[in-house]
């Protein structure tokens, strides 16, 4: 009687080593077959389409305006992260950007609950394209990360002075930002900016023919680290 309890006994206790093995083969075998740090963000955004208004002649584009890859970039003046990122993605513009195949677009997402002189400064770059077009902008907001101590550090009464040493006219400029015309223009790459699932800064998505991809680690490196824009770059230009 006892032997049969001991048979009965180590029957479930059999099955239970069984299926102990077959749950660890599985995870090895899935561990194997983890894609690179590039591959794993591009798969999940094919899983997850980003709503994301299209690239146009109105954004700001360092780099070729045709390029099959563009790295849209949500980012707030004031934020330390995004003053990092800003010579990450110069670094990957200098890299990439004479191949043309890649491009940066940037766009505004000024965080007011932690930053309330970024949209301000925003607006200014704006105004800074109008006189100055794309080339203006971009002088202005590397000069503007450039004297920012972030975290709202700023003094506003800069704005203008910045704007002369770019090489714009200082009352003119003066004029537009006073004016306040491009505040819906900022508005709304927030609101892009959200609606892409943007929830910090710098946020950033790359837009292929093929897929949308969000960044959303951050103010990641150009090269080193698990995650990085080199890596991730590489990948994409060797399928598109």
């Amino acid at each position: 009687m006892e032997e049969k309890k001991r048979n009965n006994f180590m029957i479930p206790v059999a099955i239970i080593v069984a299926g102990a093995l077959i749950a660890v083969a599985l995870f090895l075998t899935n561990k194997d077959e983890n894609p690179s740090a590039g591959e794993k963000i591009a798969g999940e955004s094919a899983q997850n389409e980003i709503q994301i208004e299209q690239v146009t002649a109105d954004d700001h584009i360092l780099g070729n305006p045709k390029a099959p890859i563009m790295i849209v970039e949500f980012s707030d003046t004031e934020c330390p992260f995004c003053k990092n990122f800003h010579q990450t993605m110069h670094a990957t513009i200098d890299t990439y950007g004479k191949t043309g195949k890649v491009a940066w677009v940037y766009r505004h997402f000024p965080i007011d609950q932690l930053h309330s002189k970024a949209r301000k400064e925003a607006e200014a770059t704006e105004c800074a394209a109008e006189l100055g077009g794309n080339e203006g902008f971009w002088k202005y907001i590397d000069l503007l990360y450039k004297k920012t101590p972030s975290n709202n550090g700023l003094d506003l009464s800069l704005l203008p002075q910045i704007a002369e040493e770019s090489g714009l006219d200082k009352t003119e400029f003066k004029t537009c930002l006073d004016s306040g015309k491009y505040a819906d223009k900022v508005e709304k790459n927030y609101q892009d900016a959200v609606a892409a699932g943007g929830q910090g800064t710098p946020y950033t998505v790359i837009i292929t023919k093929y897929e949308k991809i969000p960044i959303s680690e951050g103010a990641i490196p150009f090269s080193g680290g698990p995650v990085n824009m080199k890596l991730i770059l590489d990948d994409l230009i060797s399928k598109n």
